[in-house]
C-alpha cells in the first residue's frame, strides 16, 4: 500500500465522530480544526497540500494548496504523526450534525468522487484533489458547480454529512435521481447529470429547485438527508433577528408572545 494502513472507530449516533489509532510513524491528514483530541505522543504539522507523494516539491505545493482554494477550503492542511512508542489515538469531529462515512478506496478502484465541503480526515498517501464536471449543465446548475473534490489512492478516507446516510448500489443503467444538495459523494463509475424539473406547477411550488441530479450506474452513490445549506436556511428563516417569528415553534401565542417576551 502508499497510504498508511490506519485503524479507525466512528463514534456517537447523530453527531459522530472518528477515533483514529497510529502505531508509530503512521499519520493521517485532515481539514485544519477537524481535531477534536488526541494523545500527547501525536505531533501535529501544518502544510501545504496533502502530503501525498505527487505533492513533492514547491510548485506541486503551490499548486495543489492553489486547488485547494477553488474547492473552497482552506490553504493548509494539518497532518499527526504518532511520534512516540505503542499505539496513540486521534478523533476528528464532523462540523454539524450528521455521520462520518468511512471510506477504504483500495475497494472503489482507487478514487471516490464528493461535494466540497465532504472529506473530513485520511490516512497519509491519500491524495486530494478536484474534479471538473464536463458538462456545461452540471457546471452551472448542479449545485456544487464546475469543481467537486476527488480522493484518490488506497487508503481509509472520512467523509462527514448530514443527517441519515443512505448507500445505493446502482446497477448498469440503472438511474436514481436525487436533489442535488442531498448528494454526497459516487464511485468514479457512475454518470452524473442534471435535469431540468418536469412541469410547470413541480417548478414554480415544488420546493425542489428548476433542477435535480441524475446518477446512473454501474456504481455506488451516497445521498445525505440533512444538507448543511438546508439546515442554515430553516435556523435563518426561524431566527427572530431576521424576521422570524414563535409561530415556527408551534406556539399559540404567535406574535403576542414575541411581545410578551420584549421582542
Amino acid at each position: 500500500m502508499n497510504a498508511h494502513e490506519i485503524d479507525y472507530k466512528i463514534i456517537g449516533d447523530d453527531l459522530q465522530c472518528v477515533e483514529i489509532e497510529l502505531d508509530p510513524n503512521e499519520t493521517v491528514i485532515a481539514e485544519a480544526g477537524g481535531m477534536m483530541m488526541m494523545d500527547n505522543s501525536i505531533e501535529m504539522n501544518t502544510i501545504f497540500g496533502d502530503g501525498s507523494k505527487n505533492d513533492s516539491g514547491i510548485m506541486n505545493k503551490l499548486f495543489s494548496a492553489g486547488k485547494r482554494v477553488l474547492t473552497g477550503e482552506s490553504l493548509f492542511m494539518t497532518t499527526y504523526t504518532q511520534t512516540g512508542i505503542g499505539k496513540a489515538k486521534v478523533v476528528f469531529a464532523s462540523p454539524y450534525p450528521g455521520k462520518v462515512i468511512p471510506m477504504d478506496l483500495s475497494e472503489m478502484n482507487g478514487k471516490i468522487i464528493c461535494q466540497k465541503d465532504a472529506f473530513l480526515c485520511a490516512a497519509k498517501g491519500v491524495q486530494v484533489g478536484i474534479e471538473f464536471q464536463k458538462r456545461l449543465g452540471v457546471g452551472f446548475f448542479g449545485g456544487e458547480g464546475f469543481i467537486m473534490q476527488k480522493l484518490e489512492g488506497d487508503g481509509m478516507s472520512f467523509l462527514h454529512a448530514g443527517g441519515t446516510i443512505i448507500r445505493k448500489t446502482l446497477k448498469a443503467g440503472e438511474t436514481l435521481v436525487v436533489d442535488t444538495g442531498c448528494l454526497v459523494a459516487f464511485t468514479q463509475t457512475v454518470d452524473y447529470n442534471i435535469r431540468l424539473q418536469r412541469g410547470v406547477k413541480n417548478t414554480l411550488f415544488g420546493g425542489e429547485g428548476l433542477f435535480l441530479a441524475t446518477l446512473q450506474g454501474p456504481g455506488d452513490v451516497w445521498i445525505q438527508s440533512l444538507p448543511f445549506s438546508r439546515l442554515a436556511d430553516r435556523i435563518y428563516a426561524h431566527s427572530p433577528k431576521m424576521g422570524g417569528s414563535r409561530k415556527g415553534e408551534g406556539s399559540i401565542l404567535g406574535g403576542l408572545g414575541d411581545l410578551l417576551d420584549g421582542r
